[in-house]
């Protein structure tokens, strides 16, 4: 199996899928393309009809691009690894608030990208990127008050790496979030396998 990702310093998307084989020790190959280059786009293409990272190669050959469509697949090929809560409520929340992060916060994503080697704090507050960072504090709150923690359902899970990637850009940026957010925001950077991801950056930026 094969993970196609961009650039760990700045690729969001790439990071969920990387972290979530990385946290439950699923073996994979990593296959690294550079972002910016001249010959990214065809690089890309060569694996992701979309022309996009990251792109997930099965041993069978097959393509699968998207990070939550990635993450359902790696949930269906391991079900021995609890990826998604057991509890029906639950994972049905937890795919929910998946499906939100995968598809909107665009405030946020342009106002304040992921640049983990990045230290800017106030950088990128606009009112609406605030109204982003609003409606996330309160998916983490609610999530974490029913759970009881530590993390959004109770064990790490798809939607904590679907939101790992909010994490990298709150330490860049360090908007005024609340107690619960900056607790929990400590749990995902501590986590093995994002601190391994952030080193990678960290590396990378030298």
């Amino acid at each position: 199996m094969k993970l196609v990702i961009g650039d760990k310093f700045n690729s969001s998307w790439s990071m969920r899928p990387w972290i979530l084989l990385t946290h439950f020790g699923i073996p994979f190959e990593e296959t690294l393309i550079r972002l910016g280059q001249p010959d990214t786009k065809s690089k890309i293409l060569e694996v992701s009809p979309s022309g996009k990272v990251p792109c997930l190669v099965t041993d069978a050959g097959d393509a699968v691009w998207e990070s939550l469509a990635i993450a359902e697949t790696i949930a269906e090929m391991h079900p021995e690894h609890a990826m998604w809560p057991r509890d029906a409520a639950a994972r049905a929340r937890a795919r929910s608030v998946s499906a939100e992060m995968h598809a909107g916060f665009a405030d946020l994503r342009q106002n304040m990208p992921m640049e983990i080697t990045t230290h800017a704090p106030g950088t990128g507050a606009t009112p609406e990127a605030l109204a982003n960072i609003a409606r996330i504090e309160a998916i983490w709150a609610e999530c974490l008050a029913e759970s009881g923690g530590p993390f959004l359902f109770g064990e790490f899970c798809i939607a904590d790496a679907m939101f790992a990637p909010v994490v990298m850009r709150f330490n860049t940026y360090a908007p005024k979030l609340s107690a619960t957010s900056l607790e929990y925001g400590k749990r995902i950077t501590a986590l093995p396998a994002v601190a391994t991801w952030i080193d990678g950056a960290r590396e990378a930026a030298r």
